[in-house]
């Protein structure tokens, strides 16, 4: 039993001997030490076992000591090829992973019995430095023409673009292509390039006496968490920057050439550097603006069809007048009639527009729409009128005066009384009230010259003009505590209109007093758009908040779902229509809490619950 014991446990130690410690097999060590050889590089770069290594690691050696191969590991991304660029390795080694695999001389041997050959593979991968980058992108250039990359551009402001991809569509139709039809935009469905935006979608979209400020519960058509391209945040509002200057060419003429302000002994050479600059100026807006209808014709047509943004489209027109009227005599002494007719051809086309618009009614009704810069759709009349009668004319003149007289009347009627759909103007917009001022004091001269002499006519609208001037200036803290805007330049050129008017007055009453009014008025006027001027170039170039993202044009054509009342009550009960009586009161000018938490007992009878 002794011997058979023993001999038991001699045959169980050999089995423990045989299988205690599994000897690793050479190719997982060489993978834990190197890469394998023509996996991941077109050249080995790291060597390979040779047969006499092979041997000495394999199961059969006696050897049990690792191989150990020193190498450096070099940093590479693999980018895979296309099957014609498959570069064939040469003279590398192909591994087996069935059992036990060893290479000798290149043929596979296991003790398990060799395996099947894998399938040969059909790419291999390339490494390629980690900071390899194209010539042309490390020397700062642009692959906005790479399609990979247009595909990420923002188009996002497409629907305002004048092609938006029409014009490649159809050059691909033209080159005898199918045209691409684009993805679906979900910004696309806020506008139809086929319809205009209505005019009741701006009152429901846009708040605020210019119709300006987007209310709370609107979105935009065009992204706010970026600022715009400069052309669509540059409105039609900056010709009155070529108002104010060019006005100041023609008050400067008008002193250097008047009996009354003589003895000031001003040269027509500030005239003449008054004129250029205005001209300069014009050119430079209108440029930039016509840019705006050519790229984005879009966003002028939104303005165009503005109920308040209208107005300003007379201002380019006005300015132009501004500079025929202010020209040096030393450039033109006599301008041809033709120049008349054909500057006040565009300004009779929109009237036709706006004062239709008026008499017909509707939502742009001049009692729902009417604005202190609707007086520049007036203004034009007795501008154009004066600039007529300068160069002789007669009908067309009168004509021009007989209409602006007539709608003026009307306007200022309207205004003055500010019927309860009319909201009062911000801060921000008082200066736009100097604009009362401008019509009556351009009418008084153009009568005056239409007529030949400054007679009671003229004389009644130059008071007129004179009294509103004069108690708006008395209001100083009406124009105080609020930002620099663009509303700004609205002190300008009526309060140069007045100036002139009262240098015309002052040829026909030359008295001490009226002497002393045109100069102080005319100081004024002059320091008024000195003063606007530099604060506009710094707000342009070294602030950059001149022209900030324009959401009066960006609101969608699609009124939105109205969501539920935040109360949640039943139609008609007592607690609803007392919480909406509150919300009325609060959102009025004059808060008064008080009243809107009086009760009502009429409603409170009808609503009450049955005893």
């Amino acid at each position: 039993m002794a011997k058979a014991g023993s001999s038991m446990e001699n045959n169980i130690q050999c089995e423990l001997a045989e299988q205690g410690s599994p000897i690793v097999p050479s190719l997982i060590k060489y993978i834990s030490s190197n890469e394998v050889a023509g996996f991941d590089t077109s050249d080995s770069q790291c060597p390979s076992p040779s047969p006499m290594e092979s041997g000495a690691t394999s199961p059969g050696g006696r050897s049990d000591q690792p191989l150990v191969i020193h190498h450096q590991r070099m940093q590479s991304v693999s980018m895979p090829l296309t099957s014609d660029e498959v570069i064939q390795p040469q003279n590398t080694k192909r591994v087996f992973f069935s059992g036990e695999t060893v290479l000798i001389d290149g043929i596979s041997s296991s003790s398990k019995g060799a395996a099947k050959p894998p399938h040969p593979s059909k790419c291999y991968s390339q490494p390629m430095a980690k900071d390899f980058v194209f010539p042309k992108a490390r020397n700062g250039g642009s692959y906005s023409n790479h399609p990979g990359i247009k595909a990420f551009r923002d188009k996002r402001f497409d629907s305002f673009k004048t092609w938006s991809g029409g014009l490649e569509r159809q050059l691909s139709i033209l080159r005898g292509k199918s045209p691409k039809h684009p993805a679906h935009d979900p910004c696309s469905s806020f506008r139809n390039p086929d319809k205009n935006v209505p005019v009741d979608r701006y009152f429901d979209a846009l708040e605020g006496p210019e119709l300006e400020t987007l209310r709370a519960s609107e979105e935009t058509v065009l992204p706010q968490d970026r600022k715009w391209p400069f052309l669509l945040r540059f409105p039609v509002s900056s010709f009155g920057i070529c108002l104010g200057v060019s006005s100041q060419a023609i008050l400067w003429k008008t002193v250097a050439t008047s009996p009354s302000t003589e003895f000031l002994h001003i040269s027509l050479k500030v005239n003449l550097i008054l004129w250029f600059i205005a001209i300069a100026l014009v050119a430079t807006v209108f440029t930039i603006y016509i840019l705006k209808f050519i790229l984005y014709f879009e966003a002028v047509r939104r303005e165009y069809y503005h109920p308040i943004r209208v107005n300003f489209f007379f201002a380019p027109w006005i300015a132009l007048l501004f500079l025929a009227l202010g020209v040096p005599p030393s450039v033109a002494k006599n301008l041809h009639h033709s120049l008349w007719y054909c500057l006040m051809v565009p300004v009779f086309c929109l009237e036709l527009k706006i004062y239709g618009q008026w008499m017909s009614g509707g939502q742009r009704r001049l009692s729902k729409v009417a604005n202190p810069s609707n007086h520049l759709s007036v203004v034009g009349n007795f501008v154009g009128a004066l600039l007529g009668a300068s160069m002789g004319l007669k009908e067309g003149p009168i004509f021009f005066f007989a209409i602006g007289l007539a709608h003026y009347i009307v306007l200022f009627v309207t205004l003055y009384q500010r019927l309860p759909t009319n909201e009062t103007l911000p801060k921000e917009l008082h200066p736009v009230f100097f604009l009362f001022v401008a019509a009556p004091s351009v009418a008084s001269m153009a009568w005056a010259k239409i007529q030949g002499s400054f007679d009671y006519g003229s004389r009644i609208a130059y008071f007129i003009a004179m009294f509103l001037y004069f108690s708006l200036a008395v209001r100083i803290n009406f124009f105080r505590g609020f930002k620099f805007s663009l509303a700004w330049w609205a002190y300008t050129f009526p309060m140069t209109g007045a100036a002139i008017a009262t240098i015309r007055y002052s040829n026909q009453v030359p008295t001490i007093e009226t002497k002393a009014l045109c100069v102080i008025l005319g100081l004024i006027s002059t320091l008024t758009v000195t003063a606007l001027f530099v604060s506009t170039i710094l707000h342009a170039f070294v602030f950059q908040d001149l022209f900030p993202n324009d959401l009066a044009i960006a609101i969608s054509d699609i009124k939105r779902k109205p969501h539920k009342k935040w109360f949640h009550l039943r139609h008609g009960s007592y607690d609803s229509k007392e919480i909406e009586h509150y919300l009325k009161f609060v959102n009025s000018d004059q808060v008064d809490i008080e009243a809107s938490t009086t009760t009502q007992p009429s409603n409170f009878l009808d609503n009450s619950l049955p005893v």
